[in-house]
Formats: C-alpha cells, sequence, structure tokens
C-alpha cells in the first residue's frame, strides 16, 4: 500500500490532509482484520482500488464549500471519507444498510479527525434529508438508484454542475445509461488516472 499514488494526481494536498491519508493505510488494515469491509486480498490495494478510486469523483468535479453530499451505501467509507479528507469544506452524510459497516466508517472518520462527515445506519429509503449531490460506487443499477435518491436532492443548485447523482461504475454501462438520454454524463476514469485498474472504469453523473 502507498500514499504516494495519491500525491501523483493531487499534489497540493496539505501537511494535514497527508497525514489524515496516511492513517488510513493502518486504520483499514485493522478494522478490516475485526470487521470484513474490503475483500483480504484487495486490502493490499486499498489506496489505487479504493481511496485513489473515490477521489476519482474529485477529477471531475470540484465541490464548492458548503456542499452537503450523501454517500448511499458506503460500505466502510467509500467513496466518502476520502472525499471528506479532500473537501474539509463539505458536509458528507455516509449511510449503509449493514450496521458494522457504517461502525467501521465512523470509527475511521472519528480515528482520521473528520469533523465533516455523519453516518447512520439506515436502508437509503429511510434517508429522507436533502442533500446537493448524492455519490455512490456500484451500490446497485442506475435506474434503481435514481428511483430511490431523487427524493434526496436539494432544488437549490450551488456548484458548476446541477445537483444530482454521482456515481462510480466498471465495465460497460451503455444498457444502464440508456434510458437516460442526453441527460446523463459518463466519464472515463483512465482520462484522469494512468492506472491499468482504471482502464474500465468510469464515473456517471445524472442531474436530478
Amino acid at each position: 500500500m502507498n500514499r504516494q499514488i495519491l500525491l501523483k494526481y493531487f499534489p497540493r494536498m496539505t501537511g494535514e490532509q497527508t497525514k489524515q491519508f496516511d492513517a488510513l493505510g493502518d486504520l483499514y488494515v485493522e478494522w478490516n482484520a475485526k470487521i470484513n469491509v474490503i475483500s483480504r486480498k484487495d486490502i493490499n490495494h486499498l489506496y489505487e482500488h479504493h481511496i485513489l478510486h473515490s477521489l476519482g469523483i474529485a477529477c471531475f468535479i470540484r465541490f464548492t464549500p458548503e456542499t452537503f453530499v450523501m454517500d448511499a451505501g458506503t460500505g466502510g467509507g467509500f467513496p466518502g471519507i476520502p472525499l471528506a479528507i479532500l473537501f474539509p469544506e463539505v458536509q458528507f452524510h455516509l449511510i449503509d444498510s449493514t450496521g458494522k459497516k457504517i461502525k467501521v466508517a465512523q470509527a475511521i472518520a472519528d480515528e482520521t479527525g473528520l469533523k465533516n462527515i455523519t453516518t447512520r445506519h439506515c436502508r437509503i429509503e429511510e434517508e429522507k434529508r436533502t442533500f446537493d449531490f448524492v455519490v455512490s460506487r456500484a451500490v446497485m443499477s442506475l435506474p434503481e438508484m435514481t428511483g430511490l435518491v431523487r427524493k434526496n436532492i436539494a432544488k437549490i443548485h450551488r456548484n458548476a454542475l446541477p445537483n444530482g447523482l454521482i456515481c462510480l461504475k466498471g465495465g460497460d454501462v451503455k444498457k444502464e445509461t440508456a434510458r437516460f438520454g442526453k441527460n446523463v454524463i459518463v466519464s472515463e476514469l483512465n482520462e484522469y488516472f494512468n492506472e491499468e485498474y482504471f482502464e474500465s472504469k468510469k464515473i456517471i453523473y445524472i442531474p436530478l
């Protein structure tokens, strides 16, 4: 595991952010030994496959201060925790339907000193608050996800892009995106990151 890969793409991180990203390596190894939130074979690729992957969203949009973002189906805290480190003036609300996973996300947020994260153990259907954006990492199909989170998208816009859903997905997404027509933007992560892992990875944005 090597956090140098983060500095390759985000060289302007503050000392505090660098310390926080450094801490994630040991924290996830420690927590993963107790509660499996990352596959055992993948934990050695934490920085590339999980942290940098999450930060792909930051290459697509720079959230303005005081933006509110919900991470739906965060698992152990992805993409929410890496984004919260990179955007300390943005508020992130992480939810997951599996209690032990949200426990890990909350513990890591606390141990990293993140003050801009809240967590909740619930299903997406149960969260009624509104946010500027909902972010997610391959939790479910896009039609299903948009149906569930449309109620959570605020009406007032404060960013360069209209409020909506931003998903990280892999593989062929044509069938999923077809129904959204010209309203969907698909951005290839290999436009931002040159590691082989990102060859088939995408960011999908749907204004809601």
